[in-house]
């Protein structure tokens, strides 16, 4: 049986944000930390798949929208597959830090990015913070 993914189906497309994706675009999928993005789909989805679910959440919407949630930076993939289960969708998601505007902080291993807008201010803090905190204030 011949596997006819998106990239082999010249006349689908996708649309990501409102914008039409032809098949076979080298980019991928690209969704910023902390944001998501909606996949529209050419035919109706039974199945998908997230390969890193640390670094990428898929929700569904209807049985052609998906609503794509970046949570960890990183290279991942979506396969979405139809009822018979032949693939509608095989692309790499990529997440990325909003690189205007933001901090990146690096304490020991870990790594902080604070969003700028105006003032560097983080909406949660890491171990690796609460701890370098405690020291700094047991030092004083």
């Amino acid at each position: 049986m011949l596997r006819q993914g998106l990239k082999a189906l010249p006349a689908a497309i996708l649309m990501v944000a409102g914008m039409a994706w032809q098949a076979g675009a080298e980019s991928g999928i690209e969704v910023q930390m902390n944001e998501a993005k909606i996949v529209r789909l050419a035919r109706p989805a039974d199945t998908i798949v997230i390969g890193n679910p640390a670094i990428a959440d898929a929700s569904v919407q209807d049985a052609t929208t998906i609503v794509l949630t970046a949570k960890g930076f990183g290279v991942t993939n979506l396969v979405v597959l139809d009822g018979e289960g032949n693939p509608i969708v095989d692309e790499q998601v990529t997440v990325t830090r909003q690189t205007a505007s933001s901090v990146r902080i690096y304490r020991r291993a870990d790594v902080q990015t604070l969003s700028c807008t105006p003032y560097c201010e983080s909406s949660y803090k890491t171990d690796a913070e609460r701890t370098s905190e405690s020291e700094m204030s047991a030092s004083q």
